[in-house]
């Protein structure tokens, strides 16, 4: 009996060794920077084999890009702050220059989108323009939404496949929506 106490006391002295670690303070999205004001110091108890990142190591991540989205409270870890920046391998970046009801206003970084060609005239900025009744969709990635000053237009980033990425590019302006699909807000 006695040693079953002293097991249980030293497993209970081991496990509440708590270390100060890195959490967000705030929700991030993919490509955000990370500043100094998105972070905060919190004390958990950490196997060995998670991935976190010590609170004395704040000044080696503030900066960094994130990859991945985050709710305020997750821990940060070296992955969501690898710092590959956006585009991701593999992928690239499109600017879309879109006017209002061209978007919803409830895109933001991190949204799973659909861009959507949709022609003015026919044929116009595609190599295989679609027929009347189909119509040509490109999955994307949010990375960005700015509207710059007195402009009446938005500038919407997203990440897609490279050969989206040209095929976008090469669609006139005005002619581009964005459908933001279930369950793609930023978390």
């Amino acid at each position: 009996m006695l040693a079953c106490a002293a097991a249980f006391l030293v497993v209970s002295l081991n496990s509440g060794t708590k270390e100060s670690v890195l959490a967000l303070a705030q929700p991030v999205s993919v490509g955000q920077v990370l500043t100094a004001q998105d972070l905060k110091q919190v004390n958990v108890a950490v196997d060995p084999g998670v991935s976190v990142v010590d609170v004395s190591q704040a000044a080696t991540v503030v900066g960094k890009t994130l990859s991945e989205n985050l709710p305020a409270g997750a821990l940060l870890t070296l992955d969501a702050v690898s710092g590959s920046g956006v585009p991701a391998n593999g992928q690239a970046l499109a600017a879309l220059s879109l006017k209002a009801g061209q978007f919803p206003p409830e895109v933001s970084p991190g949204a799973h989108v659909s861009v959507v060609f949709v022609p003015g005239q026919a044929g116009a900025g595609l190599a295989n323009p679609p027929t009347p009744d189909s119509t040509t969709t490109w999955p994307a990635v949010v990375t960005s939404v700015t509207t710059p000053p007195n402009q009446q237009l938005t500038v919407v980033s997203v990440q897609v496949t490279p050969a989206a990425a040209r095929q976008i590019a090469a669609v006139p302006a005005g002619q581009l929506s964005v459908v933001m699909l279930a369950g793609s807000g930023s978390q």
